[in-house]
C-alpha cells in the first residue's frame, strides 16, 4: 500500500513542508522499489472502466486538443432497474480515443484501496479535501491548454511518459476561475510568463505543483497514464460562514443598524466599530477554534469498510449526572452531546461525529467513564 512517505521519498515530509509545500514545484524521480508505479496500471484501469454502471458524464470526461467533448457525443441513455440514466458508452468512448481524444476519470479516490489510503493521508496532512483523477492521453495530443489549479497537485506517472511544461509565473492564491473557457485561456496565456522548466515524467515519477502554478502537459509518444491527487485546504472564506453562525448568538448582531443619516453617520460608525470588536473577540475563543478544527476534520474521509455478515458489537454507556473531565478540540462537542442522551453507544457516537478522529472520541468516553460521569451498561 503506497503511503505519503513513499510518495515523497527520498525527500521526506519534513523537507517537503520546509522547502516545497505551497512554495515551488518538486519533481521526484522514480524510486528503486517501484511502489509508486504500482499505484495503478493499464489492466486495473481497464477493469475500472469496464464497470460502466459507476460512470457518468460528470465523472468520465473526454477532451481533444484542449477542448471538452460534449457528453452527448459519447454518452447514451441506458435503461436500468432504477430508471433511465445518461451514461458513457464504451464503444463511443473508445472510438474517440482512437481519434486522439484524452480521457479523464474523475473522483476515483474511493475505487481502489490504494487510492483511498493515499487520499486519506494527503487529506490528513494538509487538513484539506482530497480527490483523485486519472488521465489517459496519447502522444502528440494535448488534453489541456496552459492553466493553473486551485489546489495542491501531486501527479504520479504510472504508465508511459509525459512532458510537463512549467512556467515562471504563479497566480497569487487564486480561489476562482473565469466562468467561460475563452476568457480563462486568454488569462492563462497572458499570465504564465516564460517557460521555466520542462519535466519528462516516467513511470514512478512524482510531480508536485502548488496552487496557482502555470503549467501544461503533453504525452510524448505512445499512451500515457497518470494519477493526479488534488488537495484543497480551507482558507479564510470559511471564517465568514462560521462567524455568522457564532455572531448571531449575540443580540448585538441581531439589532437594527443605525441610520447613516443619524448624527452625521457617527452612530452607525460607532455601532460598526463595536460589532468589529465583537467579531475580533469571537475569533480568539477556544470554542471558535474548535469550530474551525471541526470544519477541517469534516474534509477527511473516515468511512469504515463493510465487514458483513459480521455485525459490530455496541459499547453502551449511561450518563450518571456527574461532570466529565474537560476535553479540548472537536471531541468536546461530541462529549457534550453524549452527556445529554439517556444512553449512548460509542460506535453510534463515532458514526454521528465522523468528522472527529475516532481515537479522540474513545479517549473522551474513557476519561468520562474513569471519572464516573458515564457508566458502561452490560449487554442484554
Amino acid at each position: 500500500m503506497l503511503t505519503l512517505d513513499d510518495l515523497l521519498a527520498p525527500v521526506g515530509r519534513r523537507r517537503f513542508d520546509d522547502e516545497f509545500n505551497d512554495r515551488k514545484p518538486l519533481h521526484i524521480p522514480a524510486g528503486q522499489d517501484g511502489s509508486r508505479r504500482r499505484l495503478l496500471d493499464w489492466d486495473r484501469f481497464n477493469h475500472l472502466l469496464d464497470q460502466s454502471s459507476i460512470w457518468t458524464a460528470q465523472s468520465l470526461k473526454l477532451v481533444f486538443n484542449g477542448e471538452p467533448i460534449p457528453p452527448e457525443t459519447y454518452c447514451v441513455e441506458a435503461q436500468t432497474q432504477s430508471g433511465p440514466v445518461f451514461r458513457p458508452a464504451p464503444a463511443r468512448v473508445q472510438t474517440l480515443l482512437a481519434n486522439g481524444a484524452s480521457l479523464i476519470a474523475g473522483d476515483v479516490q474511493g475505487l481502489t484501496p490504494e487510492l483511498a489510503a493515499l487520499s486519506r493521508e494527503l487529506s490528513e496532512h494538509f487538513a484539506g479535501l482530497a480527490g483523485v483523477n486519472v488521465y489517459c492521453s496519447f502522444g502528440g495530443v494535448q488534453a489541456f491548454n496552459t492553466h493553473y489549479d486551485l489546489h495542491h497537485v501531486f501527479a504520479v506517472q504510472v504508465e508511459g511518459e509525459k512532458t510537463w511544461r512549467l512556467y515562471a509565473n504563479r497566480a497569487d492564491a487564486p480561489v476562482d476561475l473565469p466562468p467561460d473557457a475563452a476568457t480563462a485561456k486568454r488569462m492563462f496565456e497572458a499570465g504564465r510568463g516564460p517557460l521555466m522548466q520542462e519535466v519528462r515524467m516516467r513511470p514512478g515519477d512524482v510531480l508536485y505543483l502548488p496552487r496557482g502554478w502555470h503549467h501544461d502537459a503533453l504525452a510524448t509518444e505512445g499512451a500515457s497514464l497518470h494519477v493526479t491527487f488534488s488537495v484543497t485546504p480551507l482558507y479564510g472564506r470559511i471564517l465568514f460562514r462560521l462567524l455568522e453562525s457564532a455572531a448571531l448568538q449575540d443580540p448585538a448582531f441581531r439589532a437594527w443598524l443605525r441610520p447613516a443619516s443619524e448624527a452625521g453617520g457617527a452612530a452607525l460608525r460607532d455601532q460598526l466599530m463595536d460589532l468589529g470588536r465583537r467579531l475580533a473577540h469571537l475569533t480568539t475563543l477556544p470554542e471558535f477554534a474548535d469550530e474551525v478544527a471541526m470544519a477541517q476534520e469534516r474534509l477527511i474521509p473516515r468511512d469504515p469498510p463493510y465487514e458483513l455478515p459480521r455485525r459490530m458489537a455496541l459499547t453502551v454507556y449511561r450518563p450518571t449526572g456527574l461532570t466529565p473531565p474537560a476535553v479540548s478540540g472537536p471531541a468536546r462537542v461530541a462529549l457534550e452531546w453524549a452527556m445529554t442522551q439517556p444512553q449512548v453507544a460509542l460506535e453510534d457516537m463515532i458514526a454521528q461525529f465522523d468528522f472527529v478522529p475516532p481515537d479522540a472520541l474513545r479517549a473522551a468516553i474513557e476519561g468520562a467513564e474513569r471519572a464516573g460521569a458515564l457508566k458502561r451498561l452490560t449487554p442484554a
